[in-house]
């Protein structure tokens, strides 16, 4: 007993040496667990990360505490012309759309609109699947989560023909068609064009929380301020006769054509942290386990209504990425810790940038596995201990008994 006391004593002391290695000051920002990272180290570490991957220009804000604490804009919009990226450049997002009009869709779900589980085609019909009875099933839970049974996109079938899977919520298969199918219903609901839809985006989300340039139809000021997309090598894409340029134009594509940059993302996601703009009972079903994706090493990965979230232990974070052609995003975010980083690439790699920050915004420059182990070896002393005792404590009624 001595000896595991001796040894939890050890290990605390590592925990608090490694700790304070990292002081805070006014130049830093906090790792998750709180430690304090230099800013300047973190833009070193951005630099060569950008340098390593080949990714021409970045957008990326850091929030502490509920708000944005540092941000960095590195590298070109435009390589051919030299001009670099810069606070008013904008990026598209991607995936990490689906979040945002998750959240979009809560809004009408709060006020009676629309019903979670209510089959879709009840509020509207789609001719593009009538051919399967099965469809009828689908419900907006369904689609948020990924299961809704349809394929990512139907230009990725060999036919171009949008098809079911499998029996809707039997399973988990990621789909932008399923988040499409209720966008045409929100524009049902509302009876308005896909214009309208943008307006309502606005007059719904991006107003109230202060979004001054986040769309997911392009306006004239995100067309002039919009950085130029690059593929795996580093060349210029040629995105005017680019299939799914051309197809996205002008159109409201809820899984897919959100633009933003950086600080002005970072408000969605403190209005996440802070519970902006839906009830509790909505933040409640948004963000609770939907679909199991897959088991990773020491951690299982969760599908929400909108959000990817990693089952790491002593973590609440919710993370997505964005991966369209030339443009790459990522977030994560701790609603309780009101913590989280967002950034923007012109580049293809923009997604491995971002978990591969994530860890090491753990707990800072070269913290992280020391930390990780000392946990670990924690819970280990921990457990022995309970063992010990459950032991001792069945020894003693033995003993009892035995009297």
């Amino acid at each position: 007993m001595k000896n595991t006391q001796r040894l939890s004593t050890l290990l605390y002391l590592c925990a608090f040496l490694v700790l304070m290695g990292c002081s805070s000051n006014e130049n830093s920002i906090k790792s998750y667990i709180g430690t304090a990272i230099p800013q300047s180290a973190l833009d070193n570490y951005l630099e060569q990360q950008m340098e390593a991957l080949k990714i021409p220009g970045l957008s990326i804000a850091f929030i502490n505490n509920g708000e944005v604490v540092h941000q960095l804009v590195k590298g070109y919009a435009d390589l051919e012309n030299q001009k670099p990226v810069t606070e008013q450049t904008i990026f598209e997002g991607a995936s990490i759309s689906k979040s945002v009009f998750a959240y979009f869709v809560m809004t009408f779900v709060d006020e009676g609109k629309l019903d979670l589980d209510k089959p879709l085609y009840t509020y509207l019909p789609y001719p593009d699947i009538s051919h399967d009875e099965r469809y009828k099933a689908i419900t907006a839970r369904m689609a948020l989560s990924h299961r809704s049974g349809f394929p990512n996109w139907r230009e990725d079938e060999s036919d171009k023909k949008l098809k079911l899977y499998f029996q809707p919520d039997s399973a988990y298969l990621y789909s932008g068609e399923g988040y499409q199918y209720l966008a045409l219903v929100l524009r049902e609901i509302t009876q308005t064009d896909w214009s309208g839809l943008e307006a309502l985006f606005q007059e719904r989300v991006a107003q109230p929380l202060g979004l001054e340039h986040t769309v997911f139809i392009q306006t004239p000021y995100v067309r002039a301020n919009k950085a130029a997309p690059y593929d795996e090598n580093g060349k210029l894409i040629d995105w005017r006769n680019n299939y799914w340029f051309k197809k996205s134009d002008s159109l409201f594509v809820a899984a897919a054509t959100i633009h933003s940059e950086a600080v002005d993302f970072s408000k969605w996601m403190i209005a996440i942290m802070n519970e902006q703009g839906l009830s509790s009972q909505r933040y409640q079903e948004m963000l609770k386990h939907h679909s199991f994706i897959e088991k990773n090493g020491i951690y299982q990965l969760y599908y929400t209504l909108g959000f990817v979230q990693p089952d790491l232990p002593f973590t609440d974070l919710y993370t997505h990425g964005g991966n369209n052609i030339g443009f790459t995003s990522w977030f994560a975010l701790d609603k309780e810790k009101k913590w989280g980083y967002v950034l923007f690439t012109n580049s293809e790699f923009g997604e491995q940038l971002g978990t591969e920050l994530l860890f090491y915004l753990l707990a800072g420059p070269n913290k992280t596995i020391p930390i990780l182990i000392i946990s670990v070896l924690g819970l280990l002393v921990l457990l022995s201990v309970f063992l010990l005792l459950r032991w001792t404590i069945r020894k003693i009624s033995a003993t009892k008994r035995a009297k």
